[in-house]
């Protein structure tokens, strides 16, 4: 009974979180009563249904008890008394009025989340918290910045809606283009924690993430279906979640690239994805400059091309990547250029270009990954042990420690 229950939190908490705080940020307008009433329903949740067993409707349970448990705090609470009489008028069974362009919770609250009052950090910060429902230690390792630190930058987010009484919708058409960056940022990390999972305690693929990531997407692009930024991100989730049911073997390994059964990738995301890949690239031959997202998803469309990992044409990535690079100069699209340089003029000029970015990635797990199957690839075993052991430690993923021990083990 106990495991049962506890399978359907995890459960509930993968598929309801987000719905419950929307919710709730619709009808009360303060992100403070939503996450936490939200986070209060679940802890009633565990004791209630340990006795009572799991409801048959988990989500609207969840989202019931949450709003009770919102009206307790604003009736204990005086001066928030029009705010409770607000939510006395709402809290019924009728269906909400809808509320700006598109009728998804969801999506108004990653518009709200990504107000261009609040820095891009915060944006991002906020919506992985109360979209996402990531915790605030997976959040600050996404960032690389102390928990508590997070803890902090989320509460100032939350305290400046609440100050700015920044309105819970999607914004008009006019307004759209301040806030589409940020949405689109968040929307791809959301995705990118969901395909590989930052924290040692969760599944190393969340599908619910980078299902709810695209779903969001899919709405972002009905709104500006002429943005080549949506479009190129809406491109790059499906031909990589395309991929994911060949991402982790039988015994919770992470899959490379090279060693995944193509055949298993799934064909009709895969040509959907091309044909929006396609679509950027007749934008780009009239004239429109292709951004970050669009060159990201051209690369994919040439890794799910190839029929297997030899066929690959890595001259035309490595030409992808340095065109993104000369959008985005960071170290990490400089690391992944570094991958397909390897391919393509061997591992001993990859290092070189690796061993250039020690300095800025050194607490990154990739950098170490990928400098180690370099070492590895050039008999230098023993670095290549020691940089497998670095990227261990610094994995929060499971999946892949466990297939970065198993290529150290290897060695001999």
């Amino acid at each position: 009974m106990r495991e049962a229950v506890e399978r359907a939190i995890t459960w509930a908490h993968h598929e309801e979180w987000a719905r419950v705080v929307a919710s709730l940020a619709r009808r009360f307008g303060d992100l403070d009563i939503a996450e936490e009433s939200a986070a209060e329903a679940f802890a009633v949740a565990v004791e209630r249904w340990r006795v009572d067993g799991v409801p048959p409707n988990p989500g609207a349970w969840l989202t019931t008890t949450a709003n009770r448990k919102a009206i307790d705090r604003l009736r204990r609470e005086s001066r928030r008394a029009d705010k409770h009489r607000e939510a006395l008028l709402v809290l019924d069974d009728e269906p909400a009025e809808p509320v700006g362009a598109v009728d998804d919770d969801r999506l108004r609250l990653v518009f709200t989340c990504c107000h261009p009052a609040l820095a891009m950090p915060a944006r991002v910060a906020l919506t992985l918290r109360l979209v996402a429902g990531l915790t605030v230690a997976e959040i600050a390792r996404a960032f690389f910045v102390q928990e508590a630190a997070m803890g902090r930058r989320i509460t100032r987010a939350k305290a400046k809606i609440a100050a700015a009484r920044i309105p819970y919708r999607v914004p008009s058409a006019d307004d759209l283009p301040a806030r589409l960056s940020g949405v689109l940022a968040v929307l791809y990390l959301v995705f990118n924690e969901g395909y590989l999972a930052s924290g040692p305690d969760t599944d190393p693929v969340r599908g619910e993430l980078t299902e709810e990531a695209i779903r969001l997407t899919r709405l972002v692009h009905g709104l500006l279906p002429d943005d080549g930024e949506t479009t190129g991100l809406l491109a790059l989730m499906l031909l990589t979640e395309a991929r994911r049911t060949g991402r982790v073997s039988s015994d919770g390994e992470l899959v490379a690239l090279a060693d995944q059964d193509r055949g298993a990738w799934d064909a009709e995301m895969i040509a959907e994805g091309h044909a929006l890949v396609r679509e950027r690239l007749a934008a780009a031959r009239a004239g429109a400059r292709p951004g970050r997202y669009q060159v990201l998803a051209a690369i994919g469309a040439v890794h799910t091309s190839a029929p297997t990992m030899a066929d690959t044409d890595w001259s035309q990535i490595v030409s992808l990547y340095d065109r993104l690079a000369s959008i985005d100069p960071s170290p990490v699209v400089r690391l992944n250029r570094a991958i397909a340089v390897a391919e393509l003029e061997g591992p001993e000029v990859a290092l070189a270009e690796v061993e250039a970015l020690s300095a800025d990635l050194d607490g990154y797990h990739a950098f170490h990954a990928t400098r180690a199957d370099l070492l590895r690839r050039l008999g230098r075993t023993a670095e290549a042990r020691e940089a497998y052991a670095r990227a261990i430690a610094l994995s929060g993923n499971t999946a892949e420690a466990a297939a970065l021990a198993r290529r150290r083990d290897g060695l001999g």
